[in-house]
C-alpha cells in the first residue's frame, strides 16, 4: 500500500476517515446536490448521480449561492454530509458551510492527486491518501 501525505490550511478542524468521492469540477451545493438525498444533480457534471454522503468530498473549489452553506447544515443534520470537504482554494460559501456544520476541512491540497475510491484519512491540516498500487 502507498501511501501519500499532503499538508494543507485547516478550514474547519477535525478528524475523519473515509472513501475519497474527488472531481476535478467545482461544486455548487445549491441546485447542484441534492438535499434530500446528499446526490449530486447538477447536469453534465462528472459526479452526477454521486451521493457525497459518508464520503470524503475532494474538489477543486465551491460555486454558486451562498445559499449553499446552508445546504451542506442541512445535508449535515439528515445524516447525508460528507466527512470532510479537501479543496484548492475553499472560498467563503464552503467555508461557511463547513464551520457551522461541524464538518472537517482542509485547503490548499493538489486534489489531482486523489482519486476516487482512495482511502483518506484528514487530520490537523495533513491529508493521507492510502492507495493500493
Amino acid at each position: 500500500m502507498r501511501v501519500i501525505e499532503m499538508r494543507g490550511r485547516v478550514i474547519r478542524e477535525g478528524v475523519a476517515e473515509g472513501e475519497a468521492l474527488a472531481t476535478s469540477q467545482p461544486i455548487s451545493f445549491y441546485g447542484g446536490v441534492d438535499p434530500e438525498t446528499g446526490r449530486i444533480v447538477e447536469r453534465g457534471h462528472e459526479l452526477e448521480g454521486e451521493s457525497v454522503a459518508g464520503r470524503i468530498l475532494v474538489f477543486p473549489h465551491g460555486k454558486g449561492s451562498t445559499v449553499g452553506s446552508y445546504i451542506l447544515l442541512r445535508l449535515k443534520k439528515r445524516g447525508l454530509a460528507p466527512k470532510a470537504i479537501i479543496n484548492e482554494r475553499c472560498e467563503p460559501i464552503i467555508a461557511v458551510g463547513v464551520i457551522i456544520s461541524d464538518i472537517p476541512a482542509v485547503d490548499g491540497v493538489d486534489v489531482g492527486r486523489i482519486r476516487t475510491g482512495d482511502r483518506v484519512r484528514v487530520e490537523d491540516g495533513v491529508v493521507r491518501v492510502y492507495r493500493d498500487d
